[in-house]
């Protein structure tokens, strides 16, 4: 199956107001108030948990700052972004809420703010990051060109609000929060133990009309308190990298990868937050036990991908059995149109059989038409639309390369979930190498890095996998039994 997810994003926030100063004493009592009741909230607990892990906050972070350094046309008075853990502390606040919109709205007048939301298959905050400065795409400097910002009234064009507030030149600070919440509603629909992102981002800018930066010579307008150091094109004060800190299991409540979930279909108990160190299933290979399910939402065997694919990409569903004589039709083979029934286009791919199971769906630019075709036992009819691909999950053995079955070639590349059998930690590393640490060289053992990275353990599991661009270097790390290689180039394993 294609490894995709239902990623939505909401504007970033436009109120126009004062604007507040860096320090400015209303902004630090705002934030002040929220860090209280977030403490007040927490006096049972032992130890403070943090919202985010340390590599993931210092991601994020090198992210904005990569992102906001190579904007074209290039920027004269983009400033560096450093972490503000007051920010981090109220997006912490409002994350725990489980609000599917921006909040709190006596802190908006001050802020910034993005947010984003997932379920299903594991991404990580930086994922959501780069998907808002994607929408650059949608963007005409230093006008919006074709930009829909009103969500969710009118929701149905592209947007780049997103991407404004990531680029906008003055604002230098941001802290994040991730949150897990056991049921969310988002616009309409229920979604459980869905992976809530929020980032703040202060001084507030993302003005409608206006320009994010000002064109011109990387660096040749910073404001005055900068003392002219410039660092890869942005304005730069000093060394303000995150330091390094040690992370314990207990100090982040984070996402973890396809955990299974309690099944809700008999009762109306709100599902229980992940475990710190979920395991995976002993044998994913055969069907689920009664009672648990995977992170994918159930559909009957009429349910159409426009019902439920309102984004770029879709969720994972699960399908009944029995839906290879149901009355939903399909239109296309291999590539569908919207409204074919999902189920049963799964069983004409081959996805499937007719006992059911997981479907992933990928959503593609427009085909001008749709062939028909008969094939295990379903007859598609022909129809002109939007498309979607269906495609199985891939088994690799422990000596199967990333670059063997998803070669780079842009950020957006879609990279098959593969299945990865028992016994590969002890595989040799001349033949099955890992090269790098969370991040890793396309010629390493996908399975081998899946252990390193702790996605999967050495009884197997399911791999989801993601492109990337190169890198200058990899460093080398011993987790999990096994030693990774220090070198350049890369994929990243969840």
């Amino acid at each position: 199956m294609s490894p995709t997810i239902f990623i939505l994003l909401v504007l970033a926030v436009q109120h126009g107001a004062t604007l507040f100063l860096p320090d400015s004493p209303e902004l630090r009592r705002l934030l002040d108030r929220y860090q209280d009741e977030m403490e007040h909230n927490r006096t049972s607990a032992i130890r403070t948990r943090r919202a985010i892990p340390w590599s993931d906050r210092e991601e994020i972070l090198n992210l904005h700052n990569k992102l906001r350094g190579q904007v074209y046309p290039t920027a004269s008075n983009m400033e560096y972004m450093v972490w503000d853990d007051e920010l981090e502390r109220s997006a912490t606040h409002w994350a725990e809420q489980c609000v599917w919109d921006h909040g709190p709205h006596d802190l908006l007048m001050s802020i910034g703010q993005n947010l984003a939301v997932h379920w299903g298959r594991y991404r990580s905050p930086a994922y959501h990051v780069q998907a808002w400065y994607d929408e650059v795409k949608d963007y005409t400097y230093p006008y919006p060109h074709e930009c829909n910002p009103w969500c969710p009234e009118r929701c149905s064009g592209p947007m780049c609000t997103h991407y404004t507030q990531l680029v906008w030149a003055t604002t230098n600070r941001v802290g994040c929060a991730v949150h897990v919440c056991p049921r969310m509603n988002v616009w309409g629909e229920i979604w459980e133990n869905s992976v809530y992102l929020v980032c703040n981002y202060s001084p507030k800018g993302n003005w409608i009309g206006e320009a994010p930066y000002l064109h011109g010579r990387p660096c040749s307008q910073c404001p005055p308190s900068y003392g002219g150091v410039c660092r890869d094109n942005l304005c730069y004060k000093g060394d303000t990298q995150l330091p390094q800190r040690p992370e314990t299991e207990d100090m982040n409540e984070v996402e973890k990868p396809q955990v299974p979930v309690q099944d809700h279909t008999t009762t109306t108990k709100p599902a229980p937050k992940p475990k710190p160190r979920p395991t995976a299933p002993k044998k994913p290979s055969k069907p689920k036990t009664h009672g648990s399910i995977y992170l994918a939402q159930n559909i009957n065997c009429d349910t159409k991908m426009r019902e439920k694919c309102r984004g770029a990409t879709c969720n994972r569903y699960k399908c009944p059995a029995n839906c290879q004589n149901s009355k939903g039709k399909v239109y296309g083979t291999n590539y569908f149109d919207v409204q074919s029934s999902i189920c049963r286009a799964a069983i004409h791919s081959g996805v499937i059989n007719n006992n059911g199971g997981l479907v992933d769906i990928t959503r593609h630019d427009d085909f001008p038409f749709f062939d028909k075709d008969t094939r295990n036992g379903i007859e598609t009819f022909r129809k002109p639309n939007n498309v979607c691909l269906l495609t199985p999950v891939q088994s690799v053995n422990c000596f199967t390369k990333l670059v063997e079955i998803c070669s780079f070639t842009n950020p957006s590349v879609t990279c098959p979930r593969v299945f990865c059998p028992s016994g590969c930690k002890d595989s040799p590393s001349y033949w099955a190498p890992v090269v790098g640490n969370k991040i890793y060289l396309d010629s390493s053992s996908i399975c081998r890095a899946a252990i390193h990275a702790g996605v999967i353990k050495a009884s197997g599991g399911y791999v989801d996998v993601l492109a990337m661009k190169k890198k200058p270097n990899y460093v080398g790390a011993v987790k999990n039994g096994i030693k990774s290689e220090r070198y350049q180039l890369q994929f990243l394993v969840w």
